[in-house]
């Protein structure tokens, strides 16, 4: 799995994640879901995400989309 496969299994983990939070404990936790949406419309443009750093840390294979 490339460092691309591996930061929008992520995403899509934590959003599913926070959607169901918001659903069965409070609506509040949507707000982590607006984070999750805010840092992958700003990393679509300036190409920096924290979340592909760490995964790059732990030697995950870079992909096309985020270049170490």
């Amino acid at each position: 799995m490339n460092l691309d496969r591996a930061i929008f299994a992520f995403a899509g983990v934590m959003i599913l994640i926070s959607v169901l939070l918001s659903a069965f404990v409070s609506i509040y936790w949507l707000w982590f879901t607006a984070f999750i949406g805010a840092n992958l419309l700003q990393s679509a443009f300036s190409g920096f995400c924290p979340a592909a750093w760490i995964f790059g840390k732990f030697g995950v294979k870079s992909g096309c989309a985020f270049q170490k």
